[in-house]
């Protein structure tokens, strides 16, 4: 039997089992580029008005670390791949990573796999299975991404190409993906992993674009899809980058899968001690060992990111005041201050965005909890309904909020240093990034609220997290009513540093948290465990 031997079984099983999930991938994130290019044409008709545009996008470098650096802003196919490149990119990554897992160490980790291993099934054909159809999947979104932006009128290689750099990230991340699973125990270590390289990625791009230079940019898989330079002199040679990236890595997985046992990981879970210290003792204490590793993941990360983008910031500055014509112009908006606050603005805005995955993540470990069937000996115990996921909420709430206050530090001490002010700049941007956090803790009231009514389909959360994503990124350039876009709690955060901060939306966002979390756990404590 070779080690491939059912392959194609398992393929069709997986498509069976995500017959609602992946067609959503595959139709969405190709409408959303759609939609895009649509927009653009109606917005920006003339060459004038797009070049106008291209000049402001390559004078703001918090734009250059958001969606990454334009090539050609005199077609709409330019501003196009410059506006939706990124975003694309990184939701076929995330598609990717979650397929890959789903199919790989999660169906280990509830032992499905070794059922299914008992049959006539090689040793490698259920991760075979999931990167072809994590792979195929990803060929979906890059062909229908390309047929969309030709029925607008743009260039069919460009359109292609384009497609193609999106698929590109995919494969490399369904490569990542494949490889974390071989690594860990658990499907949400195994993700985590594989989104944190994600995130390196995308810190490694922004702050490559926002300093003006390549040399960051080439190590992201992100910086090669933009630097395909769909619609702009397409570069087909990047995407050798992609094909030796992807291979290699599926590669290396496919070696480690043959050296380890089934539902195990090469990095092994460390025995704990046979009695628990007193200070674990209760469910908060318990939900703390259960958290600390990933909130400590987040904090080292939000301080890189934070240490990054504030020592960029007093180059924004720098580039306006080397450029008379734009220091004019700013004059009247402030000067190279105000567009160092802006940048920092958008900065902490993108890190409250993130920050509410750790939110949603963390508000949903008493589901995985209750899954595993580790829920019901806690509850056994004298541990009431509202006390047990209680103490994993103040986790999830107070690890935001922390990892939120130690990027604006960061980045605070890092600005202020560059500007003789450690201080001053360190308490302002702390107070910055912590302005992000009633909307972070909104997201953890959604997914706490579907843990209590709903508990089967949890994983709605993510989708509403980023469908606000999208809606802050893309709701005013595709047009979208200003009453949907309010949906979102992010549309009601202040700009800060630098704009006007109010409190009346952070106290009715603190409010809407609270009754999403006081409903879930109320909800909770009426159903069943493992029900819904």
């Amino acid at each position: 039997m070779s080690a491939l031997t059912g392959t194609g079984t398992l393929v069709r099983l997986a498509l069976r089992r995500d017959r609602l999930r992946l067609p959503i991938w595959v139709v969405v994130i190709p409408g959303l580029v759609t939609a895009t290019a649509s927009a653009i044409v109606e917005l920006y008709p003339t060459m004038g008005e797009r070049l106008a545009l291209g000049l402001a996008i390559g004078a703001n470098p918090a734009l250059r670390a958001l969606t990454g650096p334009i090539f050609d802003p005199s077609s709409a196919g330019g501003l196009t791949a410059w506006r939706v490149t990124g975003v694309a990119a990184v939701l076929t990554s995330l598609l990717s990573v979650l397929f890959v897992t789903r199919h790989t160490r999660a169906e280990e980790e509830t032992g499905r796999a070794e059922l299914i291993g008992a049959g006539t099934v090689g040793r490698h054909a259920l991760p075979a299975a999931a990167v072809l159809v994590a792979g195929a999947a990803n060929l979906a979104v890059a062909l229908l991404s390309a047929l969309g932006l030709a029925t607008r009128g743009l260039p069919v290689s460009g359109a292609l190409a384009f497609g193609l750099s999106v698929a590109g990230t995919g494969w490399v991340f369904t490569g990542v993906a494949a490889l974390t699973a071989q690594l860990t125990e658990t499907a949400r270590a195994a993700n985590a992993i594989a989104l944190a390289a994600l995130g390196l990625a995308f810190l490694l791009r922004a702050a490559g674009d926002a300093a003006d230079g390549d040399t960051l940019s080439w190590l992201s898989p992100l910086g090669w899809a933009q630097r395909v330079r769909a619609f702009a002199d397409e570069r087909w040679t990047v995407f050798a980058l992609f094909a030796v990236a992807a291979a290699a890595l599926s590669a290396v997985a496919h070696l480690l899968a043959g050296r380890r046992d089934v539902g195990t990981g090469l990095l092994s879970s460390r025995r704990g001690p046979a009695t628990a210290a007193p200070r674990l003792s209760g469910p908060t204490a318990l939900a703390w060992r259960l958290h600390r590793g990933v909130l400590l993941g987040w904090v080292i990360a939000f301080t890189v990111v934070g240490a990054v983008f504030g020592a960029l910031a007093l180059s924004v500055g720098d580039i306006v005041d080397d450029n008379p014509q734009l220091a004019a112009l700013m004059a009247g908006f402030g000067g190279a201050g105000a567009v160092v606050d802006a940048f920092l603005a958008t900065v902490m805005s993108l890190l409250g965005m993130v920050a509410a995955g750790y939110a949603v993540q963390a508000a949903l470990r008493p589901r995985a909890e209750e899954v595993a069937a580790r829920a019901e000996p806690v509850l056994a115990a004298a541990v009431s309904r509202w006390r047990w996921p209680a103490g994993h909420l103040v986790w999830a709430l107070g690890g935001a909020t922390t990892v939120l206050a130690v990027a604006g530090l960061a980045a605070g001490l890092a600005h202020g240093i560059r500007v003789g002010d450690p201080a001053g700049q360190a308490l302002r941007i702390t107070g910055a990034a912590l302005a992000q956090a009633p909307a972070v803790w909104v997201m953890a009231g959604v997914a706490v609220l579907l843990f209590g009514f709903v508990p089967r389909l949890t994983s709605l959360a993510w989708a509403v997290l980023g469908a606000f994503v999208l809606l802050g990124q893309l709701g005013r350039l595709l047009g979208i009513d200003e009453r949907i876009q309010d949906l979102s709690p992010f549309a009601h955060l202040p700009r800060v540093p630098g704009g006007e901060a109010t409190f009346g939306p952070l106290a009715w966002l603190v409010v809407v948290a609270a009754a999403l979390v006081l409903a879930g756990l109320a909800g909770f404590r009426r159903r069943d465990l493992t029900g819904g």
